[in-house]
């Protein structure tokens, strides 16, 4: 009679709800000589979470996922309470993926869940005023652009991703170039604060026809405003192509942006308010005033989708593209 070998049964996902458990486990990796990866997310995971860590673990054996709704990034006026958590969907994905990687790649081998508490030990208010402990702020790429609207946003960030290299001590982390602000505030972080992990950035990733970044954000969208939303990256890529051109200054570059979101959602009766239109350098984020065309400027925008219907909120839209040299 044959025998029947049945294919290995990889281990389950553990899951991680304090430093000690993680830095045990980080422990066993270290002894292993096993290259560690973090993915830092805040749930409600999409297709763009996941292109994340399949990039991760096409590199590194061994992938940490962190999932935490970070408070230090919300103003008291912001949507903290309301920002979707989907746990039970979001460990489904991660098993669903672990179980779809091939055998050569590495695997998602723990989810870190800490609570507040475990992050902020000396407690985190929502106003910036009231809250106590160490926190990290990176001056000069955090006040523009986003932080002129969120002037507290980024100090979050860098103090969470801090906080998450020392509890997962990776050997590279994994971001999208969707949030390139962030990037570039992490990038600068990572070189000051002397941390020994490579960055790795990743493609934004888009849906639908219209390109709009993938955002856990877009569920607040609803179908009328989800028709509109890709109108952003409309008019950066109008922005992009006079820039490639080789024929328009800064302004005329900025222009093809604006004439394209001044008509977005006319015709479905949704209306757009742009925040801001940056042509910046990727390094320091200056606005560039006279463009040489050697590429690596970030061109980028935000918008507020306002209510359509009721019970709907303003829902920001981000998005950018790296020119290229031309």
């Amino acid at each position: 009679m044959a025998s029947t070998t049945l294919p290995p049964t990889a281990p389950p996902l553990q899951i991680h709800t304090t430093l000690a458990s993680l830095r045990a486990w980080r422990r066993t990796q270290l002894l292993c000589s096993r290259r560690v990866a973090l993915v830092p997310t805040m749930g409600a995971l999409h297709a763009g979470h996941l292109s994340l860590i399949r990039a991760a673990a096409a590199e590194n054996p061994s992938v940490v996922v962190s999932i935490f709704v970070n408070p230090a990034q919300f103003a008291p006026h912001e949507d903290l309470t309301q920002y979707p958590r989907t746990l039970d969907s979001d460990v489904a994905q991660l098993e669903k993926l672990n179980a779809a990687l091939p055998p050569s790649s590495g695997r998602v081998e723990a989810l870190f869940l800490p609570s507040v508490t475990e992050m902020y030990p000396s407690g985190i208010p929502l106003d910036q005023t009231q809250q106590r402990g160490a926190f990290v702020s990176v001056h000069g790429l955090s006040e523009q652009l986003e932080g002129v609207t969120r002037p507290h946003f980024f100090r979050g960030v860098a103090t969470v991703c801090m906080k998450l290299f020392n509890a997962v001590q990776p050997d590279a982390a994994f971001f999208g170039q969707k949030d390139v602000q962030q990037t570039v505030v992490l990038r600068r972080l990572v070189q000051d604060l002397l941390i020994p992990v490579e960055l790795r950035i990743c493609e934004t990733v888009r849906e639908g026809g219209d390109g709009l970044a993938m955002s856990s954000r877009n569920v607040y969208l609803g179908d009328k405003r989800r028709g509109v939303a890709g109108g952003l990256y409309r008019a950066l890529r109008a922005a992009e192509e006079v820039y490639k051109s080789g024929e328009g200054d800064r302004d005329t570059v900025l222009a093809a942006a604006e004439k394209v979101l001044e008509n977005v959602g006319k015709d479905e009766g949704v209306t757009i308010e742009v925040e801001y239109l940056s042509l910046a350098d990727g390094e320091e984020l200056n606005e560039l005033q006279a463009l040489d065309g050697r590429g690596g400027a970030i061109l980028s925008g935000a918008v507020r989708i306002m209510p359509a219907g009721e019970r709907e909120s303003p829902v920001r839209i981000i998005d950018n593209i790296i020119l290229k040299a031309r």
